[in-house]
């Protein structure tokens, strides 16, 4: 049983009490039997081990609260944010909770052109294509011109899956973010 959140807010993730959690060792049965048989030593521990329960419970399951795809909802947000990230609100729980799952993968690749290319396939559906004219290029052909342009810069080109639903703020955030820091880009959205 996943303990309901009582705080409300992006970071407010206190774990309350919930009604007919039982906790899994009452603090009365730790106790002499003298008190044992005491009617106040009985409600006092009963309130304690009604605050308590799911304290005890969340430490109990802590490799689920780290989990993606078991952690509670309210606890998702907070998760991601530990590993950097900061899902859109209006996407799914089960998106959410795949891209919390990337998070790994996605910054063992940060920096490359594929790195860039999961970052915004996983923040826009649709087709994402990166033009990068700044790597080494070669050619089997004597004196040939060199392949690309003389100054390096990627183009983040989209089709979205529906119109208008990219964010051009956010997308260029984003690519800004995970792209290297001394490498221009430009952002085009291709209309459907």
């Amino acid at each position: 049983m996943s303990p309901a959140a009582d705080a409300p807010g992006r970071h407010g993730h206190g774990r309350g009490t919930v009604d007919g959690y039982a906790s899994p060792w009452p603090l009365i049965d730790n106790l002499p039997g003298l008190y044992q048989e005491d009617d106040l030593a009985r409600e006092l521990t009963r309130a304690f081990d009604e605050v308590l329960a799911p304290a005890i419970g969340a430490i109990d399951n802590f490799a689920t609260y780290l989990d993606p795809a078991l952690t509670p909802e309210d606890f998702l947000d907070w998760l991601s944010s530990w590993v950097g990230l900061m899902p859109d609100e209006n996407w799914s729980l089960e998106r959410r909770r795949a891209i919390v799952a990337l998070a790994a993968q996605l910054y063992r690749n940060r920096g490359t052109v594929n790195g860039l290319l999961m970052h915004v396939k996983l923040f826009a559906a649709g087709e994402v294509q990166i033009i990068d004219n700044g790597g080494a290029a070669w050619s089997t052909t004597t004196d040939a011109a060199v392949p690309g342009k003389p100054q390096f810069g990627l183009t983040v080109r989209i089709k979205p899956a529906k119109k208008g639903s990219v964010d051009r703020d956010r997308l260029d955030a984003l690519v800004n973010a995970a792209k290297p820091a001394h490498v221009p880009h430009m952002i085009e959205i291709v209309e459907n």
